[in-house]
């Protein structure tokens, strides 16, 4: 593939991805972002896989960084769901077992 096919493959994909993120409504993103998260995972092992395959010491350390940014996204996108997760509970009433009468 030609430098050219993958640029117009990006930009294609950056305008999917904005355009799906800005339609989806508040309620569904939660949902789209573990999608996401899932996703990141699989280009944490993509990256794993391609590091492992080089031989040249650029190839390497250029592998090293996309495996630590996938790792750091992901792990911060699982964070971020976490606590979006959490507002979607109840305060409790400071009695054990929680919940609000």
């Amino acid at each position: 593939m030609d430098g050219m096919t993958m640029l117009a493959l990006f930009v294609l994909a950056a305008f999917v991805g904005f355009e799906v993120v800005s339609k989806v409504s508040t309620t569904l993103h939660t949902p789209l972002m573990s999608g996401a998260n899932a996703i990141h995972g699989v280009i944490l092992v993509g990256a794993i896989l391609v590091t492992g395959q080089t031989t040249s010491w650029f190839g390497t350390t250029l592998g090293l960084l996309a495996v630590v940014l996938a790792t750091v996204n992901m792990v911060g996108g699982f964070v971020v769901t976490d606590r979006m997760l959490e507002m979607f509970k109840g305060r409790s009433s400071g009695r054990p077992g929680g919940g609000a009468r």
